[in-house]
């Protein structure tokens, strides 16, 4: 599988002009309503799909497309690259005003992403990835923690996954957080910031394509909850959850879920 690096300079470009375009909408009390069962949307996430849209597929008419933001087609299985994207991953973080929402964008070839990119403009944060080309934030490499461990560990997850039922080998100890956007958490796993990520809900091709890629590429390992690696373009799009964390640690979170 070759790598184009020019699809990487293209999606970090994109993120770039989208991000600028959702802080014209941040804290400007943007209209937004729910999607039935999926959350909330507003008028920003839908103009910054529309600007991903027209500028990606214009530079790339052979590409596929899946996102967030548009009613999904079979015609993408059959794409040998497509674009895999969540115009703001953290809608309602973005909705609130607070600065942790990210634009998500990954080139995915053959079930793999091969070019990843999450910019999180209210931070002036940029995290690209190409496959087995390493990882950076703001173009300075980056690298996953070295943790062996689960005590002590700094997990990003939210509580109810840390619920007894889920752990029979016993909630372990350690230092839970959180932050809104399921792409940003794996980046901050790839820059160290934190030991790990762990969700358990199935996730969303588009929340997590570009962050896989950027953990995996900073040296952490990332699979699905029970150990299994991810696969991308598949016909429902969306994996079994999420463990990306130090090699180390991802073992012993997957032994006490009872998965190891």
């Amino acid at each position: 599988m070759r790598v184009n690096e020019d699809d990487l300079v293209l999606i970090t470009d994109a993120a770039r002009q989208a991000g600028a375009l959702a802080m014209r909408y941040w804290r400007q009390a943007p209209k937004s309503w729910e999607k039935p069962g999926q959350g909330p949307v507003s008028e920003a996430d839908l103009a910054v799909n529309a600007l991903l849209h027209d500028l990606l597929l214009k530079t790339r008419p052979g590409y596929g497309w899946l996102s967030e933001e548009d009613a999904d087609t079979p015609e993408r299985l059959g794409a040998a690259r497509l674009f895999v994207l969540d115009p703001i991953d953290g809608t309602r973080a973005f909705i609130a005003g607070e600065d942790t929402f990210a634009v998500s964008l990954a080139v995915v070839e053959q079930g793999i992403p091969v070019a990843g990119v999450v910019h999180l403009p209210a931070l002036d944060r940029t995290y690209t990835a190409a496959l087995a080309q390493g990882a950076r934030k703001n173009d300075a490499p980056i690298r996953a923690s070295g943790r062996a461990g689960v005590e002590g560990a700094t997990l990003l997850t939210t509580g109810p996954n840390m619920a007894p039922e889920h752990w029979p080998g016993g909630v372990p100890d350690l230092k839970r957080s959180f932050r809104p956007s399921l792409a940003y958490r794996l980046c901050l796993v790839a820059e160290g910031r934190h030991d790990g990520m762990l969700t358990l809900r199935d996730a969303w091709e588009w929340d997590i394509a570009a962050g896989a890629l950027i953990a995996a590429e900073a040296g952490a390992t990332v699979t699905d909850r029970l150990g299994q690696p991810l696969r991308f373009n598949i016909a429902h799009p969306q994996a079994a959850g999420v463990i990306a964390a130090a090699p180390g640690l991802h073992a012993a979170l997957l032994s006490r879920l009872g998965h190891g």
